[in-house]
């Protein structure tokens, strides 16, 4: 399947803890030469002094300011981004809007370095968190859109790693080395052009469960 000839909404892409937009040069950069139109937005502040909530409400302004009224978008998030862009979608009416939702090494189910902090960004993203609970236990609603989780078995920051997996959607496993590669290696480029050009009508574009190691060229418009 090529990634040409599909519908191109908008692009939000949401970084992750202690981030900025820069995190997203390269995949920006990629996805533009594809033809989207992509939007980054910087979350203040970024270190985790600010609930997840409250960052989430940040998308919200974001998106009135950037994206026309009316018009859909599509939306990806970096790790503790995933986590802030679901919040959006799923508690902030972002689902009337969001029509394909990618996370990338996102802790949905928390992860173990957050117990270094006690900042409530951090408490937050712990493993069984109440507000990790809250958001899993409607995660079905996101089956209104197509969501794609991508993570790599190797990250070191999202621990349990599998910690990224979520029941609903696609998922795809990129045995990337570093957590902050997710966001310049060419397969991890390639997957989130693919999930982005999944047809609007939730069209099988025989995914499912990979892992995407190898044999990525018939993604590549």
């Amino acid at each position: 399947m090529k990634t040409q000839n599909q519908p191109r909404n908008p692009v939000v892409l949401v970084h992750g803890i202690t981030d900025t937009e820069v995190v997203f040069n390269s995949m920006a950069v990629y996805l533009r030469q594809l033809g989207w139109t992509v939007y980054t937005i910087n979350l203040v502040p970024n270190n985790g002094e600010a609930p997840l909530n409250v960052l989430a409400q940040q998308v919200v302004d974001y998106v009135a300011a950037t994206i026309e009224p009316g018009q859909p978008f599509d939306l990806v998030g970096f790790s503790m981004g995933g986590i802030v862009s679901r919040y959006y979608v799923q508690r902030l009416g972002g689902i009337e809007r969001v029509q394909r939702f990618v996370t990338i090494s996102s802790p949905h189910h928390g992860t173990v370095l957050a117990y270094a902090s006690r900042l409530p960004g951090c408490v937050q993203m712990r493993p069984n968190s109440l507000f990790l609970q809250d958001l899993n236990r409607d995660v079905q609603m996101l089956e209104q859109l197509s969501f794609t989780s991508i993570w790599t078995p190797y990250d070191l920051m999202i621990i349990p790693n599998h910690s990224s997996k979520l029941p609903i959607g696609k998922e795809l496993i990129i045995p990337v080395a570093l957590h902050s590669w997710m966001l310049s290696d060419y397969r991890s480029l390639t997957a989130v052009a693919a999930a982005l050009a999944e047809p609007i009508n939730g069209g099988d574009w025989g995914l499912g469960t990979r892992d995407w190691g190898l044999g990525m060229e018939d993604f590549v418009s």
